[in-house]
C-alpha cells in the first residue's frame, strides 16, 4: 500500500519544518500514520490478508519508535504532532 504521490506531497507540506524537509521525525510519523490508515481500511475488507497485517504491525512499530524519539528530543513538537494527527486519546 503505497501512498499516491499527490497525497504524499500534501502530507509532507502540512508537516514540514522548512522548505526541503522530507525526512524529519514529524514528517515520517505523518507519512506512516497515513499509510497505517490506508492499510487498516484495506484489512477491514480483506480479513485474511496476513502478509499485509504483518506490514501494518511493522509500520506501527516504526511509528512508535519515531514517536518515542520525538518525545525524548522535543516534547512540545511531540504534543503538537499527536494532536494534529489525532493518534492518542
Amino acid at each position: 500500500m503505497v501512498l499516491q504521490k499527490g497525497r504524499k506531497t500534501e502530507v509532507i507540506d502540512s508537516f514540514k519544518t522548512h522548505a526541503k524537509d522530507t525526512g524529519s521525525s514529524v514528517v515520517q510519523i505523518a507519512l506512516l500514520t497515513e499509510r497505517i490508515n490506508e492499510l487498516s481500511t484495506h484489512l477491514s475488507t480483506h480479513k485474511s490478508d496476513f502478509h499485509s497485517r504483518r506490514g501494518l504491525l511493522m509500520m506501527i512499530g516504526a511509528r512508535r519508535r519515531h514517536l518515542s524519539y520525538l518525545k525524548k528530543s522535543d516534547l512540545q513538537k511531540y504534543d503538537e504532532t499527536i494532536k494534529k494527527l489525532n493518534i492518542r486519546k
